[in-house]
């Protein structure tokens, strides 16, 4: 069965590694084809938020997500933070949207400046320049008018600013509720179909 979405999943060093790990779950269940790209950050924020120890290795983390989430062999794929041939490199070969999930500053503005020294920055500047959507979930509190500069100038590109705040009229009674916010928003955005909550003038039932 082909995949329905081909979406790139960049994981960067800010907290909120429960959004990128739901995410990566909700895109395989949906039967999107996952490419995936961290951060050396993000493994230290994995072991620090959820104890998890995410491989260093591309190869290593790939075998370990897949096996994670029981997904297909050919549903997920991890590069390296240099790997230059990688198909999300390369506007010859874009995925159709990609979100950086969870999002730091430095990465926002490394975007926002089109700096491409590593593959998470090259891949947005591909779909930037491809006109496929880009999400950025940043998770920061306060916002500095340097931070809010680059949100900005990167929403007047068309990349979605889609903060990790999550809204409570939903009455979450856990922390995987909360989460679920967060990534069902990503999902919309992403025309991705889900059922992680009720919507806003539905009944759960």
């Amino acid at each position: 069965m082909p995949f329905s979405k081909t979406i790139t999943v960049a994981i960067t060093g800010a907290s909120g590694m429960p959004y990128a790990l739901r995410l990566i779950e909700c895109l395989l269940a949906a039967q999107c084809r996952v490419y995936v790209a961290a951060s050396q950050v993000a493994a230290i924020v994995a072991k620090q938020e959820m104890d998890i120890t995410l491989p260093a290795r591309a190869q290593e983390l790939q075998a370990f997500l897949i096996q994670h989430f029981k997904a297909k062999a050919d549903q997920l794929q991890v590069f390296g933070r240099e790997e230059w041939f990688a198909p999300i490199a390369s506007g010859s070969n874009p995925p159709d949207a990609m979100v950086v999930c969870p999002c730091t500053m430095g990465t926002l503005a490394a975007i926002a400046a089109g700096l491409a020294d590593k593959l998470i920055e090259r891949a947005a500047d591909v779909v930037i320049k491809e006109g496929r959507k880009l999400i950025l979930v940043p998770r920061e509190t306060p916002f500095s008018a340097i931070h809010l500069e680059n949100m900005l100038k990167l929403a007047r590109l068309g990349v979605v600013i889609l903060p990790a705040n999550p809204g409570f009229y939903h009455h979450p009674q856990s922390v995987r509720d909360i989460v679920d916010f967060v990534v069902a928003r990503v999902l919309d955005q992403l025309a991705v179909p889900h059922q992680l909550l009720p919507r806003w003038g539905e009944s759960e039932s």
